[in-house]
């Protein structure tokens, strides 16, 4: 195969240019990750690869690939080429998968409907790709039955059995444990070293090291700086890089640790299994007033489902849980993991965010100053879910979720979309507004390090 030229690619939507001239070069057997905070435009320049952009949005330049200029195709040719010729693993699985298939199916029906095998062998190649990526036990589940992590891992199977010369692999490692994260690197630059060419976004600095080969860094819609991985993450010569690789969890200051009230919520003795796998047992934990409790543990570990008991979105099948009196919405908040599966995927955000505002008759001019912290342009909230980063969907579901004033915010992975930049600011901004509202956060994270800055109280499952 040859190499894959992007030649002077842009991005321009109805705002104006979003993506500017970029030039790369993506050669068999030598993957290449791009680096950038969330909202930088390498989304969008691989959807442009891709095509499919929104359709607001439109590429310009040239993608050349074995002699063919992939932007001056109908569209009928490039999805000819889906599958067969190039793949992508996109950011959000929970849109990628069918709601209504389990697992196994979904990754088989790719060598089934692509390359014309029999369903046995199908099946055969489905339950391998599952199992290499440690989801063995999850074949026969539905996505709603899988973590986040879970979710991306059967995401990333079906990627790999298509069996592409190009694969795209747009936040691969989102979600995951750091176990699970160097895995999927390990198989990612397996992909590349058996001759495909991979080009994989990343917010995560050691995806990038771990994948080696070639780094580019992208700020604000342009490659700002670019080389070999090892040269450009060990001396970065960019201000922008310098500040990305500073902003790792590790090097963060822990947070104050707050004065903490009642008893907001209580679980005693919890305990939940589904189907023969037992997630946890004999579990207590109280939230107070101010208080901060993290919930640590590796994907599927059952920190999420711990939460959803505590808030009273499951029944445990073990144990109580007790609440404060008068503790309802709008005063108990959910960050959920997955923030496009909790904005209407046909109304715009700022709908969304008035929504919120009319419902519990609040001062509009908090949203403004949400947006404000947040980093956040008022131009966004004018678009659809699908048409801003997974990054600034996570962050205006923190600002939704704040706005009403909760006493209890319970914070699914808050993060696991964000560089590490934005990281911290998200969750320096998160610090500050629980700080200033007495709010108690019950955080859900994979990050030892996040778990350990943030909380006192670190509870750890899975082992």
């Amino acid at each position: 195969m040859s190499d894959l030229v992007l030649d002077g690619v842009t991005v321009d939507g109805p705002q104006g240019r979003i993506v500017h001239p970029t030039s790369l070069t993506l050669r068999p057997g030598v993957p290449l990750a791009l680096l950038g905070e969330t909202g930088s435009g390498k989304s969008l320049l691989m959807q442009a690869v891709m095509g499919t952009l929104p359709p607001r949005l439109s590429a310009g330049g040239s993608v050349r690939l074995d002699g063919t200029d992939l932007l001056r195709l109908d569209a009928a040719a490039r999805r000819a080429l889906w599958g067969r010729r190039i793949a992508m693993l996109p950011q959000e699985p929970w849109a990628a998968l069918d709601p209504l298939m389990r697992a196994e199916a979904q990754v088989a029906e790719v060598p089934r409907f692509l390359n014309r095998a029999p369903w046995a062998e199908a099946r055969r190649r489905a339950g391998e790709a599952l199992a290499a990526l440690g989801l063995a036990r999850g074949e026969r589940r539905y996505p709603f039955q899988l973590s986040g992590g879970m979710c991306q891992r059967v995401a990333l199977a079906a990627t790999r059995v298509a069996g592409a010369g190009v694969l795209l692999a747009d936040e691969p490692t989102k979600g995951l444990d750091t176990a699970l994260r160097d895995g999927v690197t390990a198989l990612l630059r397996a992909e590349a070293e058996a001759g495909r060419i991979l080009l994989a976004i990343t917010h995560d600095v050691a995806v990038a090291r771990g994948l080696g080969g070639e780094v580019g860094v992208m700020l604000e819609g342009e490659v700002v700086e670019s080389g070999p991985a090892a040269a450009v993450l060990a001396a970065p010569r960019h201000a922008y890089t310098r500040r990305l690789l500073a902003a790792e969890p590790a090097a963060w200051a822990p947070w104050p640790r707050a004065e903490t009230g009642g008893v907001l919520v209580e679980g005693r003795g919890l305990a939940k299994r589904f189907g023969a796998q037992r997630l946890f047992e004999g579990v207590d934990v109280a939230l107070r007033a101010g208080g901060r409790v993290a919930l640590f543990g590796p994907s599927g570990s059952g920190k999420s489902t711990l939460g959803n008991l505590l808030l009273g979105l499951l029944r445990p099948d073990a144990g109580e849980v007790r609440r404060a009196p008068g503790l309802v919405a709008p005063f108990v908040q959910k960050l959920y993991q997955d923030p496009v599966a909790a904005f209407a995927p046909r109304r715009t955000v700022g709908q969304a965010i008035e929504a919120v505002v009319a419902r519990h008759r609040l001062d509009a001019r908090a949203t403004t100053r949400w947006m404000e912290a947040l980093r956040l342009s008022p131009g966004l909230l004018a678009r659809r879910p699908d048409e801003v980063s997974g990054g600034e969907l996570q962050r205006f579901a923190l600002l939704r979720a704040m706005l009403p004033g909760p006493r209890v915010l319970f914070a699914d992975e808050p993060t696991s979309r964000l560089d590490p930049v934005t990281q911290q600011e998200v969750m320096d901004r998160l610090r500050d507004a629980l700080a200033a509202s007495g709010a108690a956060l019950l955080l859900v994270t994979h990050d030892r390090d996040i778990a350990g800055k943030a909380a006192k109280d670190v509870l750890a499952l899975g082992g």
